[in-house]
């Protein structure tokens, strides 16, 4: 316990300081570097201990006991036009580290323990621009959101059934903080510090290898994720507080993780290749925070292929979601405002990702496994003609953002 504990207090260190490196909202896609080679697969083809945070049914797949330490290089780059040009965020570097260790216990049951960055948000214009320290229409806005999950998955497996439950402690850390306009000449700096929390909820999974009902190589799964009350004392209320007369009141520090639903299926073909697809729902609509700033649920469409021998694997995935950000009517101060938040501080707009990856076997104890994932340029303007009317805008702003990252992985089987 003693080791993680320490592994715990070193991963919350390392999360206090990221940034931007969300993909589908503010969730990585998939958990370790073999499902994030495909895609983001995993809700019914095992990865091993990754397999944990993904879908813990799929624990039942490993034979012994397997540890996997991963590294996520997460590179952003977004641009954001308030009216005076593009302005660069100089959050362009992040470092995502998960732990990922399980066991089989017996012929039936297998547990597991886990550290993992699961994702994020936010952006950094600390050194645009001058406009009177405005930052040329961006507020020299900083937002940062790092999230962490912590879990002990448990499965049972029985003829081919899968049962997997997570208990899962989250951690935490959100900071806003900008330089509010108040007049044409004259600003106020608003927030100061960041804002932790902890909350408790659970993942429950199922798979079934149909191959005991004659019909072979082929895996079915099933996740729910329950959503997790979070709360960030002084941020969104803070921030939002400068523009309490456009918003109507300023709103919570609420910023509940929501609940996830999601199947899957997976496919063996000639021993060798292994088509998976998987789709998920995330419920930003019932989500206490994402749904004040409009977020809309989103649907995850995973797509994604390996090619293994003994030794060495490759592999390839396609990922698609449409952004959970819609655009308000920026005819209305309130949704002027949330437009320019949105894409200003929470630029999740990726929609496209495609990822390759493979893996190498050096003995049967230790493997490494790499996934490099790039989602393409997207671009949003949205709507903000009331605050022009107010002449604190343009008519309308903008955002550009595209996305890559590389996941370094260490396995280790004893």
């Amino acid at each position: 316990m003693k080791i993680s504990k320490n592994i715990t207090a070193a991963m919350m260190i390392l999360l206090s300081g990221t940034s931007a490196f969300a993909i589908n909202g503010d969730l990585l896609i998939g958990v370790g570097a073999k499902s994030r080679a495909m895609g983001g697969v995993g809700i019914a083809k095992s990865n091993g201990a990754e397999s944990a945070l993904v879908n813990p049914a799929m624990l039942s797949a490993i034979s012994d006991t397997e540890l996997s330490i991963t590294s996520t290089f997460f590179m952003p780059v977004a641009y954001y036009n308030g009216g005076a040009g593009e302005e660069y965020s100089t959050s362009d570097f992040t470092v995502i580290p998960e732990f990922s260790m399980a066991t089989k216990l017996n012929e039936n049951f297998y547990v597991g323990f886990g550290v993992w960055g699961v994702g994020g948000l936010g952006a950094d214009y600390s050194e645009s621009g001058t406009a009177l320290n405005g930052g040329n229409g961006t507020m020299q806005m900083v937002t940062s959101l790092g999230l962490m999950k912590v879990g002990v998955p448990l499965a049972y497996e029985k003829d081919g059934l899968s049962v997997g439950f997570t208990p899962m402690l989250q951690y935490g850390e959100l900071d806003i903080h900008f330089n509010a306009p108040t007049s044409p000449t004259t600003y106020q700096t608003v927030g100061e510090g960041s804002g932790k929390d902890v909350g408790f909820g659970y993942n429950f999974g199922l798979a079934y290898d149909l191959s005991n009902v004659n019909i072979d190589n082929l895996t079915v799964g099933f996740v729910y994720k329950s959503s997790i009350k979070m709360s960030y004392d002084g941020q969104i209320s803070a921030a939002t507080q400068a523009f309490a007369p456009l918003l109507g009141g300023s709103l919570s520090d609420d910023l509940e993780q929501p609940a996830e639903i999601g199947f899957g299926v997976s496919y063996k073909i000639l021993n060798n290749h292994t088509l998976a697809f998987d789709y998920k729902r995330v419920q930003w609509e019932n989500a206490d925070g994402y749904s004040d700033f409009g977020w809309k649920n989103q649907n995850i469409y995973i797509l994604g292929y390996e090619y293994a021998q003994k030794s060495w694997a490759l592999r390839a995935g396609y990922n698609y979601a449409k952004s959970p950000l819609r655009e308000q009517d920026g005819s209305t101060t309130a949704g002027a405002t949330l437009n320019m938040f949105n894409l200003l501080g929470f630029p999740v707009n990726i929609e496209s990702h495609y990822s390759v990856g493979g893996g190498y076997s050096f003995s049967d104890k230790i493997s490494v496994d790499a996934a490099f994932v790039y989602a393409n340029e997207q671009q949003n303007t949205y709507n903000t003609s009331a605050l022009a009317a107010l002449n604190m805008a343009p008519n309308e702003v903008s955002v550009r953002h595209s996305q890559t990252s590389l996941s370094l992985q260490l396995n280790y089987n004893f």
